[in-house]
C-alpha cells in the first residue's frame, strides 16, 4: 500500500506543475496591458512602472516564475491589488462556505445517485429506470443558475420553506447551517446525481450479467444481498471514479451557485476578483481549486484497491 501511495503521489506532481504554470501565466496572457489597466486611465508612466516592479513584472519571465513558485511553496500567494490583504488570508476567510456546500453536495449526491442507479439497473426497463434516465438527462440539460432560480421561486418565494440567500456558519448551530445550505445543495446536486446515477446504472448492468451473480442467485441468496452486497461492490470502481471526476463539475458549479445564493465563498471571490482584475487573488484561487481537485482524485485513485484488491497489485 505504501508503494502504491508513493507512486500515485509522485504522478500528480507534473499535474500540479501544469496548474501552477497556468496560474502564473494568467497575468501574462491577459488582453492589453493589465498593469496599465490596473493603474487607471490617468496614471503616468512612473506609476505604471512602480506597479510593474511591485508585481515583479520587470524581471525576466523565468525569474518571475521561479520567484513566484518559491513564494507559493512557502504559503505566500501574493497580495490583493484591490484590498492590500494577503491572498492566503482572503482565501481562508472565504473557504468555509465553499467547503461546506461542496461536502453537502457530494454526500447528498452519492446517497441519492447511487441507489437510483442501482435500482434502475435492477429494474431495467421499468418505470423507475425510465424516470431515472429522464431525470439524468434533465439534470445535464438545465443550466445550474436556472435550477437555482427555480428552487428559489418554488421553495422560498412560493412555499417559504428556505431562505433565499445567505450563509450561517456551523458554529451558529447545525440546524441553521443546514437550513441555509439546502437550496445551494439541491442546485448543485441535480447534475451530480444525474452523472452518478447514469454511471451506477451502466456499471451495475454490466456486473449483473456476470457469472458470479448468476451463481449467487442459483445458491438461493436473497436478491437484495446479491444486488447490494455482491454486485454493487464489484461495480463500485467506475462509480468512485466518476465521483472524483465530477469534482471538476462541482468546482465550476460552485462559482455560479455562490453568486445565485449570495454565499461568501471562493466562487464569489473569483467573480469579484475577475471584475476588479485582481490577478493575484485569481491566481491563488486557481491554485487552491487545482490542488483540491488533484488531492481528491488521488484519494479516489487510492480507494480503488479497497473495492478491487487486484488493482493494488498492479
Amino acid at each position: 500500500m505504501a508503494g502504491v501511495l508513493l507512486k500515485r503521489s509522485v504522478s500528480v506532481i507534473p499535474v500540479l506543475g501544469v496548474v501552477a504554470l497556468i496560474a502564473f501565466m494568467l497575468l501574462r496572457f491577459a488582453s492589453g496591458d493589465p498593469v496599465a489597466q490596473l493603474a487607471g486611465d490617468n496614471a503616468d508612466p512612473s506609476a505604471i512602472a512602480a506597479i510593474r516592479a511591485r508585481l515583479g513584472l520587470d524581471q525576466p519571465l523565468a525569474m518571475q516564475f521561479l520567484n513566484w513558485l518559491w513564494r507559493m511553496l512557502h504559503g505566500d500567494l501574493g497580495t490583493s491589488i484591490v484590498s492590500g490583504q494577503p491572498v492566503t488570508a482572503l482565501i481562508a476567510q472565504r473557504v468555509g462556505p465553499t467547503v461546506a456546500v461542496s461536502i453537502t453536495t457530494i454526500v447528498f449526491s452519492v446517497v441519492v445517485g447511487v441507489p437510483i442507479g442501482v435500482l434502475a439497473a435492477w429494474r431495467r426497463g421499468g418505470w423507475l429506470d425510465r424516470v431515472a434516465m429522464w431525470t439524468s438527462v434533465t439534470g445535464f440539460a438545465v443550466p445550474t443558475f436556472a435550477i437555482g432560480y427555480f428552487w428559489i421561486y418554488l421553495l422560498s418565494m412560493q412555499l417559504g420553506l428556505f431562505p433565499v440567500q445567505g450563509y450561517v456558519p456551523l458554529s451558529d448551530g447545525l440546524g441553521l447551517f443546514l437550513w441555509h445550505l439546502t437550496l445551494p445543495t439541491l442546485t448543485l446536486s441535480l447534475v451530480y446525481i444525474a452523472l452518478i446515477a447514469r454511471v451506477a446504472r451502466t456499471s451495475m448492468l454490466e456486473v449483473l450479467s456476470e457469472d458470479f451473480v448468476r451463481t449467487a442467485r442459483a445458491k438461493g441468496l436473497p436478491e437484495r444481498i446479491v444486488v447490494f452486497k455482491h454486485a454493487l461492490r464489484n461495480a463500485a470502481v467506475p462509480i468512485v471514479s466518476i465521483v472524483g471526476i465530477g469534482i471538476a463539475l462541482l468546482i465550476g458549479g460552485v462559482v455560479v451557485t455562490e453568486s445565485v445564493f449570495n454565499l461568501p465563498g471562493l466562487g464569489r471571490l473569483v467573480v469579484d476578483s475577475v471584475l476588479a482584475r485582481d490577478y493575484p487573488v485569481i491566481q491563488g484561487v486557481i491554485i487552491v481549486f487545482g490542488g483540491a481537485y488533484v488531492a481528491i482524485n488521488l484519494l479516489v485513485d487510492l480507494s480503488y484497491s479497497f473495492f478491487d484488491p487486484r488493482i493494488s497489485q498492479q
